[in-house]
């Protein structure tokens, strides 16, 4: 059986520990719930099984979102932080 634990790193650099965590269960939740449909007798039992696949097919594109938020966020603060730094790739002549 997969281990639910999870501990964050705290170092999340354009992505996210956590949000990458969830990503994969709410993936692996899905494959579940279309394997259930596909094998499963019960009519009302698929039905349920659709529910939860939809949903679950909808957290997955609120977490890759959410992933790209991260991603954007942490290139501002990068671009921002360069263009201080006399050095960095964003300096700008003196």
């Amino acid at each position: 059986m997969t281990n639910y634990t999870f501990s964050c790193e705290h170092t999340c650099r354009n992505a996210c520990s956590a949000l990458t965590r969830a990503l994969q269960y709410e993936t692996a939740l899905v494959r579940l719930s279309e394997e259930v449909i596909q094998q499963c007798d019960d009519a009302d039992i698929q039905e349920f099984m659709r529910d939860v696949a939809r949903h679950s097919s909808e957290s997955v594109i609120r977490i890759m979102q959410k992933m790209n938020e991260v991603q954007a966020r942490s290139q501002i603060l990068d671009n921002i932080s360069s263009s201080f730094d006399p050095h960095g790739k964003g300096a700008k002549p003196h």
